[in-house]
């Protein structure tokens, strides 16, 4: 529709492209999304490795502790943003805005931020508030958080599966069929076990097979015995 309207007049009217801006917006963030959780499905094409099958089984146990350790470490850094955001936002660059402080509370839990301007900017505040952050985020939240993922690897650890076994399994032998790997002596000798039939252990259930044909040849002869009798009289 816009390229008949620009055709008919010759490019001289005004065409509003904002409704097309914004579906190509929402078609961008689709796909963005799409592309993301499709990228996030090949780790399940890589399940028959070993540690990523631990990873997704750690992930799996600790999916509910992990939430609600979410919900909990939302909201205290969310109550120390308000509390810094306030007390230093005429103070402190960092803390004009709350995505500042946002980005300085997260530099500070990885130790990677520069005590001395919160000293400059409050000399008793400014020491009281890192210590109690780095106290209940830094020591006891981060502690909770490789808690739970501990927990959930020791777990995943004793109750992981065999597809790896199965894996490796299906592999040697497609390699051995295609012939692009040879079996050691090891597997040749396993092979050669199976393959190989001893008359000594099959001996019994032929004796066991030739008893009962003699049996139902035993039987066989009463029952027309029988049968010539009956006739008789």
């Amino acid at each position: 529709r816009i390229g008949e309207l620009f055709e008919e007049t010759n490019g001289y009217v005004y065409i509003n492209l904002q409704l097309a801006s914004y579906i190509n917006d929402i078609l961008t963030f689709l796909f963005a999304f799409c592309c993301f959780f499709g990228t996030i499905k090949l780790i399940r094409l890589c399940r028959f490795n070993q540690r990523l099958n631990l990873f997704i089984q750690t992930l799996q146990y600790a999916g509910k502790e992990l939430i609600s350790f979410a919900m909990m470490f939302s909201i205290v850094f969310i109550s120390f943003i308000c509390l810094f955001y306030l007390l230093f936002v005429s103070k402190l660059d960092a803390c004009s805005t709350l995505l500042k402080t946002s980005q300085m509370l997260f530099e500070m839990s990885l130790m990677k931020f520069d005590a001395h301007e919160l000293s400059g900017a409050a000399p008793f505040l400014g020491p009281f508030c890192l210590s109690l952050f780095i106290i209940l985020v830094v020591f006891v939240c981060i502690s909770m958080f490789i808690t739970i993922i501990s927990d959930s690897f020791r777990r995943a650890r004793k109750n992981i599966n065999n597809d790896q076994e199965i894996f490796s399994y299906m592999l040697n032998k497609f390699q051995r069929w295609t012939g692009l790997k040879k079996a050691n002596e090891e597997e040749r000798y396993a092979l050669i076990r199976l393959e190989y039939f001893d008359p000594i252990e099959g001996f019994p259930e032929r004796v066991d097979q030739l008893l009962d044909a003699i049996n139902r040849l035993y039987m066989t002869q009463i029952s027309e015995r029988s049968r010539m009798e009956k006739d008789e009289f």
